[in-house]
């Protein structure tokens, strides 16, 4: 007897919402006009405000927590956590090296599970409801910070559990094949460590997740190769849009011929809601 594939259904995300108006413009405009569904707010951005204002507004936007423990402004003031920020109360901007210090150094966790907690208290303040937990860099999954985070957050309920296929993302690009490799390797087995405890604790998340082998050029052709190999049931496509660093990231989820393809191979565009 044969059975039936399960309909092909996508979330296509934005991350760094909140971080600059140029961003921000691009999220509403991609939603507004493409195929954006949810966008991910960095709560400690400059343009948070404008971002939560115009959230506000497009209210099937699904919006979720960006969280940032690096590469960014704390939520926290420095004398609070001054293992994790400089003088100023900024991250530092080296992903090796910080990852390291989360997992070797037990003195910080105190600190990193005070500054998820006010990232977390932040969002609440917006009056938004959480659409997704995700991490910038993806270090949500970095072990220390996952565990820190599910503890942080009780009434968690989706969660982007990243892993972007390499076999699959082989096939539609070329080029940057170190990065790829390792990030793929890495992701691969920090997500295996993760799903069962999202299982556990009936936290949702897609099988897949597309975006993160191509490392800022989800660009029009990669999207429009990407769609009719995307496999039966929930995936994501996360990236980076905005009006000037990333354009042609935004160009891709504007482009007609993308809107095109979503609708001929007959993919439902969702939320993590919706899972």
């Amino acid at each position: 007897m044969s059975t039936v594939a399960p309909p092909r259904r996508l979330i296509v995300n934005a991350d760094d919402f909140g971080r600059s108006a140029s961003i921000n413009a691009a999220v509403i405009r991609a939603h507004r006009d493409g195929i954006l569904t949810t966008a991910s707010l960095m709560v400690n951005g400059d343009a948070c405000a404008e971002a939560i204002a115009l959230a506000r507004e497009h209210p099937r936007l699904g919006v979720g927590l960006h969280l940032s423990l690096i590469c960014g402004r704390a939520a926290l003031p420095p004398r609070e956590i001054p293992g994790l920020v400089d003088s100023a109360g900024d991250f530092s901007n080296d992903p090796v090296r910080t990852g390291f210090r989360y997992f070797a150094q037990p003195a910080l966790r105190p600190q990193l599970r005070a500054e998820i907690q006010a990232q977390f208290a932040k969002f609440r303040a917006t009056g938004l409801p959480l659409d997704h937990v995700n991490g910038h860099l993806n270090l949500h999954l970095h072990p220390t910070v996952f565990r820190l985070l599910l503890d942080a957050e009780p009434a968690l309920r989706h969660l982007r559990l990243t892993r972007d296929p390499f076999r699959l993302n082989a096939r539609l690009a070329r080029g940057q094949w170190p990065y790829r490799l390792s990030h793929a390797l890495i992701f691969l087995l920090l997500s295996a460590r993760a799903r069962p405890q999202l299982r556990a604790r009936g936290i949702r998340h897609t099988p897949l997740v597309f975006g993160l082998l191509q490392n800022a050029r989800v660009n029009e052709a990669y999207v429009r190769a990407l769609l009719p190999a995307l496999p039966p049931g929930d995936s994501e496509l996360y990236s980076h849009p905005s009006l000037d660093e990333f354009r042609p990231e935004l160009d891709a989820l504007l482009s007609p011929a993308v809107k095109q393809a979503v609708t001929d191979l007959g993919i439902t565009l969702i939320r993590y809601q919706d899972l």
